[in-house]
């Protein structure tokens, strides 16, 4: 399934040198900005959307220099906007919706030029929209759901061509749509829930043919639904949650075929979630009566599905959350009743699988938030009662767990987001008291964590977001309180 950005999911993805603003795009609108967004990178440019007083919403690119930061194309011509959404990348196309004003919202490609930025494909005729949403690439094949005014929201796929722009199948045939959703790429194969209106929501199959279009099993037998969730891939195989209506949700997995299509363990009655994989081991929180949201390890057995630890004696639960996997470490929060939601780590053992450090002692949660993995360390957001909300990190020892830097003195905080590796070294947004929120950068130590430049100028902040790598730099959005929300650029040096 495809990850659509906003601004919460954003982690820095850029290095070194102060930046500059790259371009002034809307310059009939004073301090009004561009407002650039949904940011993608193909190649060697950014590919973005952003709004000028004479074009509205339209797609843009950069490469980070003034004269490479244009107009890919005005597709709805003059003040109105075309509104590009969904930028998704397939080999050497970007893909995206967009609406010309002529044919509704309908899917569009891009090669970077104004002659290569076409509709692929009126798929709704005239006006009306089909309202393309993005699902995954197979290959060079992008696999998506639309409508055609003749059937519902049902199953296409694209190779940028007209021609190949087809529907795959009519899985409810005629004007329903089969709720196509939670799509993801195993191997060769694109697996979807949908509903073909007769065995509820089930798990499906595509190969890109209306032949090989088909429902891998029907779990819960009958019109009632498994609502498989949670897809993940681990290695060839595809592990999901389902319900097969004997009990709640349960562990599952599929090699693609009817046989191999299996429960895996009876498992999370109340809830299964948070599925992750750390070398060969997939890790999830399960929620039962008996043991309450715990930590749970499957290695595709039955009997290698269980409890790593009941952290909370009881049905109480620790609720485990921000699972992240580090040195084949399972890194994760939890809450064991007596020191609040702290950092925990696993091995797959019980003796292995320990709270890292109280980091505010007692009772009261720290406010853990932003796990991000840089090499051999962890970075994230706590307060620890004294400092306020501020940048820590951990090399999964006590010692080892430690403030970075108290970017603002006293129980104010920071509030480090965004956060994202870029090599060895971590960025992030940040609020020192005194800038305003403004892009920082650390490289594990306190005097290296610093801020890269202050855009904005004064207290206001230019409150940086959508960065996006192509090569040695990368570009943001910035507001510096004279152009407004533009494009900006960095190498992670203060001169550049």
């Amino acid at each position: 399934m495809l990850t659509f950005l906003s601004p919460l999911a954003f982690m820095w993805t850029g290095f070194g040198v102060e930046p500059y603003l790259v371009k002034d795009i809307n310059t009939l609108a004073d301090t009004a900005g561009s407002n650039p967004a949904k940011f993608c990178a193909l190649g060697s440019h950014v590919y973005f959307t952003a709004e000028t007083s004479a074009t509205g919403i339209e797609l843009w690119k950069s490469d980070g220099t003034v004269d490479g930061t244009k107009l890919v194309r005005d597709i709805r011509e003059g003040t109105s906007s075309s509104s590009p959404g969904g930028l998704e990348v397939v080999g050497d196309t970007l893909f995206f919706y967009a609406n010309d004003g002529i044919h509704g919202v309908e899917l569009w490609k891009s090669d970077g030029t104004h002659e290569g930025t076409v509709m692929v494909k009126d798929i709704f005729a005239g006006s009306n929209s089909s309202n393309p949403v993005l699902w995954a690439a197979v290959g060079n094949t992008l696999f998506f759901h639309a409508r055609d005014g003749l059937t519902g929201a049902e199953l296409w796929k694209s190779d940028g061509t007209t021609e190949g722009t087809v529907l795959v199948r009519d899985i409810v045939e005629g004007g329903g749509s089969p709720g196509v959703g939670d799509g993801t790429a195993v191997g060769g194969a694109f697996y979807f829930q949908a509903n073909d209106g007769n065995s509820g929501q089930e798990l499906w199959k595509s190969d890109g043919t209306e032949a090989g279009t088909i429902m891998v099993k029907d779990i819960r037998e009958g019109s009632s639904s498994s609502f498989p969730g949670n897809l993940v891939a681990l290695g060839s195989t595809l592990y999901f949650t389902a319900s097969d209506g004997s009990g709640g949700p349960g562990l599952w997995k599929s090699d693609g075929t009817a046989d191999g299509t299996v429960m895996v363990k009876a498992v999370g009655s109340l809830g299964l979630s948070e599925l992750v994989a750390v070398g060969n081991i997939l890790y999830f929180r399960a929620n039962d009566p008996t043991h309450g949201a715990e930590l749970w390890k499957s290695d595709g057995t039955e009997a290698g599905t269980l409890l790593v630890k009941d952290i909370v004696a009881g049905n109480g639960g620790s609720y485990p959350s921000w699972l992240r996997g580090m040195d084949n470490i399972l890194y994760f929060v939890a809450n064991n009743g007596v020191n609040g939601e702290e950092l925990w780590k696993s091995d797959g053992t019980p003796e292995g699988t320990e709270m890292v450090k109280d980091i505010r002692e007692g009772s009261i949660s720290p406010g853990l938030w932003g796990l991000t993995v840089v090499g051999s360390n962890l970075y994230f957001r706590a307060h620890d009662g004294i400092s306020g909300e501020e940048l820590w990190k951990s090399d999964g020892t006590e010692t080892g767990t430690i403030l970075l830097k108290d970017i603002v003195a006293g129980t104010a905080g920071s509030s480090p987001l965004y956060l994202t590796a870029v090599g060895e070294t971590l960025y992030f947004r940040a609020d020192d008291g005194i800038h305003g929120d403004e892009f920082w950068k650390s490289d594990g130590t306190s005097d290296g964590t610093i801020m890269v430049k202050d855009v904005a100028g004064g207290t206001s902040g230019s409150f940086p977001a959508y960065p996006t790598r192509i090569g040695a730099f990368y570009l943001f959005r910035a507001d510096d309180g004279i152009h407004g929300s533009e494009l900006w650029k960095t190498d992670g040096t203060e001169d550049g």
